[in-house]
């Protein structure tokens, strides 16, 4: 239902865009978010966005660097990330869910790599 793009090895300092195309039928009733799992790590939430866009939230390390955005239109959700850093390095997963952009999450993508080498 959810599948991400955009993933890569990058620099420190560089940016990346992930996007995410979804298929979920009630797509623009969703909440949005990408979460991400570093390895030895726990899943981390990075970014969510409401159904509307109107509303973003953030975890303390992706604010002022990642920008979360929507088109319900296209049924598309993109994640901005600049100024990379090394501890970035994960796989990020975009997530979709109903009732908030913090979960419960119905439905998952399968994940795209992002390695930041310093």
């Amino acid at each position: 239902h959810l599948v991400e793009s955009g993933g890569g090895l990058v620099h420190a300092g560089d940016s990346l865009r992930l996007s995410c195309a979804a298929s979920v039928r009630t797509f623009s009733r969703n909440a949005m978010a990408w979460i991400r799992l570093a390895p030895g790590k726990e899943r981390e939430f990075v970014a969510g966005v409401d159904w509307n866009g109107g509303t973003t939230y953030y975890s303390p390390s992706a604010r002022g660097r990642f920008t979360i955005s929507r088109d319900n239109a296209k049924n598309t959700v993109s994640l901005q990330m600049n100024s990379l850093k090394p501890e970035d390095t994960a796989v990020y997963y975009c997530a979709a869910g109903e009732k908030s952009a913090y979960g419960p999450y119905d439905y998952w993508g399968q994940g795209t790599q992002v390695t930041v080498s310093s």
